[in-house]
């Protein structure tokens, strides 16, 4: 069993990236970018436990400020969980995190994306 705790000094970057970029796009009014940079940066952080949590802490205030129920109820299962299972190396890999996917359901991982987590695997 993979224990994790922190995110590696070469994924950092891309991870805050996205989340600068999700701020930027929701300070736009651009909400459905401003989500898909959300999911992006789900998939970055969740082997980590601390980022992986912190994506899920956004993504309920996002449910709330959008006001969209199903979003905020489907988050706090995986604010309670998902952490723990990052710690454990247990976590659907890809899952982008939202309510409108099963919390366990692996997913394919942008192409993109596969190319910055790899060299950071290698750590």
């Amino acid at each position: 069993m993979k224990l994790n705790w922190n995110m590696p000094a070469k994924l950092r970057p891309f991870y805050q990236q996205e989340l600068t970029a999700y701020h930027t796009c929701w300070r736009e009014g651009n909400r459905l970018a401003a989500w898909r940079h959300l999911e992006r940066a789900h998939i970055l952080g969740q082997p980590y436990p601390l980022e992986h949590t912190a994506v899920h802490w956004k993504m309920l205030r996002f449910g709330f400020k959008t006001k969209n129920t199903k979003e905020v109820i489907g988050q706090l299962p995986r604010l309670l969980v998902g952490g723990v299972k990052s710690w454990a190396g247990k976590i659907p890999v890809g899952n982008t995190g939202g309510s409108n996917v099963p919390p366990l359901r692996p997913m394919p991982i942008p192409d993109d994306l596969k190319r910055i987590i790899a060299p950071a695997e290698n750590h």
